[in-house]
């Protein structure tokens, strides 16, 4: 692509990848682009974040519309948005799907417990969208000219439903969701399985490899390394090593 994704108000990560950081908690929204589909990772905390990150895709890319989206793990900040993407294909983790329509109220009060204006998170957990499409291992996605994007389950471990993105490319990225957090120390909530989560980042590195570029679900662009120094650190704090 000619035109600058920094000008846009996206970070270009390699040729048609890219990210935005979103304002609150930081959290990070994905973009691939090929020649036939638009993939967006994760749609923010409210239909109208969702609505800002659709809008800014578009002009990014000259009116195209976003028409796949895979979301990384089940909390408010990640998928709140996705109802603002009329007709894009969803993927996520086989059992995703029922959880978000069964946690419905519990993603809305912990968006207004995190500060989302009551009337926003009403919004988003009445539309909120649950994906149609499940990965239970590898599922690979084209998108037209060469794009691949390769969704895999990698977890349990930040959840019960961590979907980690790769994009093979010079250099390959991987989004890694909230299985790294690069801002802060990895926010372990209820539903983390602390006893997997060093082997989710295993399980990363080994898609990745050395010379990637890991994009964490908050904060800045890490590689092998950070990964591999959180993964030792969440091993002793869950005493696995």
């Amino acid at each position: 692509m000619d035109v600058s994704w920094e000008d846009f108000g996206w970070e270009r990560l390699a040729d048609g990848v890219g990210r935005r950081r979103l304002p609150g908690w930081d959290s990070t929204s994905g973009l691939v682009v090929g020649a036939d589909g638009v993939l967006l990772y994760d749609t923010g905390s409210t239909v109208r974040e969702g609505a800002e990150l659709r809008a800014g895709a578009q002009a990014l890319l000259g009116g195209r519309r976003v028409t796949h989206i895979a979301l990384s793990h089940p909390h408010f900040d990640h998928v709140m948005g996705t109802a603002a993407f009329a007709g894009a294909e969803v993927f996520g983790v086989v059992g995703i799907d029922s959880l978000l329509l069964r946690e419905r109220e519990a993603l809305r009060s912990d968006a207004v417990r995190h500060g989302v204006a009551v009337r926003d998170a009403a919004e988003a957990a009445d539309l909120l969208v649950a994906p149609r499409h499940t990965v239970s291992a590898e599922r690979t996605l084209d998108l037209g000219g060469g794009r691949l994007v390769v969704l895999v389950n990698v977890g349990p471990g930040h959840t019960g439903h961590d979907l980690a993105m790769l994009v093979p490319g010079s250099p390959t990225v991987v989004f890694c969701g909230d299985l790294v957090e690069e801002s802060g120390e990895p926010q372990a909530g209820p539903d983390a399985i602390g006893a997997h989560w060093p082997a989710a980042l295993d399980r990363l590195l080994s898609l990745g490899g050395e010379d990637a570029s890991y994009v964490p679900g908050h904060g800045a662009v890490v590689d092998a390394s950070f990964v591999r120094a959180q993964r030792d650190a969440l091993a002793e704090r869950f005493g696995l090593s």
